[in-house]
């Protein structure tokens, strides 16, 4: 039987469960309440119809891709912060967190002014017949914005932690450098790709500020689902809100539960090839 030597163990788990239920659990539930007063008939001719469908759509798509982006392009970025040196790295590192001190609101706009019609940018690509703003393109631009730096500060720890010798040891039995980044490193990274992907998809999935600059909100068009919600609540229509909320709650926990699982395989078999 193993002893836990420390003191107070049982006074901080309780403090840890009594702060988790008042700032998660609670509020949670009474979504879950709310929800339940509507039966399940009205519920699910609520989060059915063609508008929020369609707001469904668009919402898990553009996070999708733009967690996809961030997933390479994050792998990238963390590879060049951890394995070089180079003039102004502490500012590129920085400028890594940027999205994250930012205020939603600040970041929708500055996007919309980059890529409107009459933008610096959106007035080359509007040229080229590419509408960059208030379309779904617009919308999966703020979303990696937003969602850019998860990828980036799970990799990059593990990447600095990685031990060199294991790619020496790879490149003296004589495998290339792209043998040894598929077969001893990716498989290495997996976990914190897992993890970093699934906490940019999540985090895409509920973001609003930087979207409704950009997106014009056009029910079936540009319209997303949190902004959906919110509509819903300024007509007072609180348990529709609360219906199309929790099927965001349900798929945010679907993607939580899958991601603890996809780390414990990656992780276990992290153990048997060590």
């Amino acid at each position: 039987m193993r002893v836990n030597n420390l003191p107070g163990f049982r006074l901080t788990l309780g403090y840890t469960m009594l702060y988790l239920s008042l700032l998660v659990l609670f509020p949670l539930s009474m979504l879950v309440v709310k929800t339940s007063s509507m039966g399940f008939g009205q519920f699910w001719a609520t989060v059915t119809t063609p508008r929020v469908v369609a707001a469904y759509k668009l919402t898990f798509g553009a996070a999708l891709f733009a967690a996809l982006v961030n997933l390479v392009a994050g792998l990238l970025v963390a590879w060049v912060l951890a394995r070089y040196s180079f003039p102004g790295k502490r500012v590129v590192d920085a400028f890594v967190d940027f999205p994250f001190a930012l205020p939603t609101a600040v970041a929708g706009i500055t996007l919309t002014t980059l890529y409107a019609p009459t933008g610096w940018l959106g007035r080359y690509l509007y040229a080229a017949g590419i509408k960059s703003a208030y379309s779904p393109l617009g919308i999966t631009l703020a979303l990696i914005f937003i969602t850019f730096p998860f990828v980036v500060r799970t990799v990059e720890p593990v990447l600095q932690q990685f031990p060199v010798e294991i790619e020496e040891a790879s490149a003296s039995l004589g495998a290339s450098r792209w043998a040894t980044f598929w077969q001893v490193i990716l498989p290495t990274l997996l976990p914190s790709l897992v993890t970093g992907f699934s906490l940019a998809f999540a985090r895409a999935i509920g973001e609003y500020g930087s979207v409704i600059f950009i997106s014009g909100n056009l029910p079936y068009k540009t319209e997303i689902a949190p902004l959906l919600i919110m509509s819903k609540l300024d007509q007072y229509k609180y348990s529709e809100a609360t219906a199309i909320a929790m099927v965001l709650l349900a798929i945010s926990f679907g993607i939580l539960f899958l991601t603890n699982f996809l780390q414990a395989v990656a992780s276990r078999r992290i153990g048997q090839s060590a």
